[in-house]
């Protein structure tokens, strides 16, 4: 029985390119389950990459098989590997770093370097352009049709060769609350932090407590205000902010219909801090 294939990209799909991947995949086996994770990550967004596969895996059955192309590297010498993680699902993609949030949320049981003298499509010529296709999605494809192990990959390379981007622990100390802006919410402009629900129970909040939040991008504030923390948006006024638990149970940072990141044009990654505590009512 084969495997679940899920395929992401900074591709989008104004072009050929996504369909050429599954037409790799289906050309190993007709049968195959592919869909789509998203094609929409911005181009050359390896933390985006990165935060997506890690935003959608633990809602995928044991044995599926996912490929994350975001590859500005492509063609040089950095690697191609297959990582089993300790969820036991499989992830192809090029080692710059879109591993990052995997192995800091799940774990990397085992990686494997790509062997391209066996797992390439044949006829692919001399290219070194589009590895999405002629590695990654046949690769892929033959793993989640078993018709390769996951040991006939290729060799096994040690965990401290794995890429990593710069990634900061949330932390609580003294009451405040410390972590950065992963990833917007794109369609709606919510910011998600990596500050997991725990954090805050470990800190004594509680829904309806008003909380001071304060966000950073490279040390400079852009933004500092009152919000209460609810359970959903409907605790706020049309327009007002306010922080709420988010699907992967860490806190976001929302406006009641409106977009936060357009408003204070605010941006992700490691740079962008957010600091949280409850809010003093002395002066």
């Amino acid at each position: 029985m084969c495997k679940n294939l899920v395929i992401q990209t900074d591709f989008g799909v104004s072009d050929g390119a996504v369909s050429a991947m599954y037409g790799v995949a289906i050309s190993v086996e007709p049968t195959l389950r592919i869909f789509d994770l998203t094609h929409d990550i911005p181009q050359y967004n390896i933390w985006e990459a990165s935060y997506r596969l890690y935003q959608t895996t633990l809602y995928w059955p044991k044995g599926t098989v996912f490929v994350s192309v975001v590859d500005p590297g492509v063609g040089s010498e950095r690697l191609s590997v297959v990582v089993k993680t300790n969820d036991d699902q499989y992830i192809i993609t090029p080692n710059n770093g879109t591993l990052t949030h995997i192995s800091e949320s799940i774990g990397i049981a085992e990686t494997r370097v790509i062997d391209e003298s066996v797992n390439r499509l044949p006829r692919s010529g001399e290219s070194y352009t589009f590895h999405g296709r002629d590695v990654y999605a046949y690769t892929a494809a033959r793993l989640a049709a078993n018709v390769i192990k996951f040991e006939e990959v290729g060799p096994v390379v040690s965990e401290k060769e794995i890429v990593e981007l710069a990634y900061a622990e949330p932390a609580l100390e003294e009451g405040l609350i410390t972590g950065t802006i992963d990833i917007l919410d794109v369609r709606f402009g919510n910011l998600w932090s990596n500050i997991n629900r725990e954090l805050f129970v470990e800190a004594g909040i509680n829904y309806g407590d008003l909380l001071e939040v304060a966000i950073s991008n490279n040390e400079s504030r852009v933004y500092k205000h009152n919000m209460i923390f609810g359970r959903s948006f409907a605790d706020s006024h049309l327009g007002e902010p306010l922080l709420y638990v988010n699907s992967v149970d860490n806190l976001g940072v929302a406006i009641n219909q409106g977009s936060f990141a357009q408003a204070y044009n605010i941006g992700t990654g490691s740079n962008w801090k957010i600091n949280i505590k409850k809010h003093s009512k002395e002066r």
